[in-house]
């Protein structure tokens, strides 16, 4: 962790690719410097101000995204809310959504900061985004490896699942979203 001092549970503050966010020491590991390449910096030792107000976002949170399906309902927009973000350093919320085609969200935004009165930024993710983000049991009882083991997902193919001797039938190789399972990916360089 570098100079920071921090123990297993401890609440920590980390740059993110969005943002300063509340994080909590889950486990320590020993690695290689080119494999730290994809964690967040940690800024320091989160305070309890900053816990607290890490609370208070999660409840503005639920509100946020109440008042955007609602205004997209209003907007008849052919796209699915899929979670409202505040961050402990920026006066914005971020909106993720999935959809089919290309949206057209301005009238959208417009709404949205007249009851908002900060900055909105709308997002479009993928299925496999959603799934990371949602998060869920997989077929095999635990977490979905994208939402509890990785934040960063890599690319599946179909011949992982052949290398690693699996049956090629869809249902058993395909997670909650529909792709090639994300584990099929972690597991691939033991095979």
């Amino acid at each position: 962790l570098g100079e920071l001092q921090a123990n297993l549970g401890d609440y920590v503050i980390a740059e993110t690719g969005h943002g300063l966010e509340l994080g909590q020491i889950a486990a320590f590991r020993e690695m290689e410097e080119e494999g730290t390449a994809n964690l967040p910096k940690l800024a320091r030792i989160a305070t309890e101000e900053d816990i607290r107000c890490a609370s208070e976002m999660r409840t503005r949170e639920q509100e946020a995204f109440r008042i955007c399906q609602k205004k997209i309902q209003e907007h008849r927009l052919e796209m699915k809310l899929v979670s409202a973000h505040y961050l402990l350093d920026d006066p914005k919320v971020m909106f993720f959504f999935t959809a089919d085609n290309r949206i057209d969200f301005r009238a959208l935004v417009k709404d949205l900061v007249v009851v908002f009165r900060i900055r909105i930024e709308l997002r479009q993710i993928g299925v496999r985004d959603e799934a990371m983000v949602c998060g869920g049991l997989g077929m095999c009882g635990r977490d979905y490896c994208c939402h509890g083991i990785t934040d960063k997902l890599r690319t599946v193919s179909i011949k992982m699942a052949k290398d690693q001797n699996l049956p090629l039938n869809s249902r058993k190789i395909s997670g909650a979203c529909g792709r090639l399972l994300c584990c099929l990916a972690y597991e691939y360089d033991f095979y």
